[in-house]
């Protein structure tokens, strides 16, 4: 997974043609907030796609796995 972001927004990049952007926010200190709330349609060319609550599970899995003391600490809210 690839994993891009601005101060107020994230993509997930699957790499299998499934791209997801949630709204959030920086943090001080190397954290960043993502409102699960946004996580809603995939990018084009799947955006008439629901996300499922079980995609948004395995995202944060995946994230979870890939986190380490030099990546930005991810918050899912």
């Amino acid at each position: 997974m690839k994993i891009t972001g601005s101060y107020s927004s994230i993509k997930f990049d699957l790499e299998n043609g499934y791209v997801l952007k949630a709204d959030g926010e920086m943090l001080v200190g190397g954290q960043f907030v993502v409102y699960k709330n946004s996580m809603k349609r995939w990018e084009s060319p799947h955006e008439e796609d629901i996300v499922s609550e079980q995609d948004i599970q395995q995202i944060i899995t995946k994230v979870e796995k890939m986190s380490n003391e030099n990546t930005i600490k991810l918050i899912f809210e």
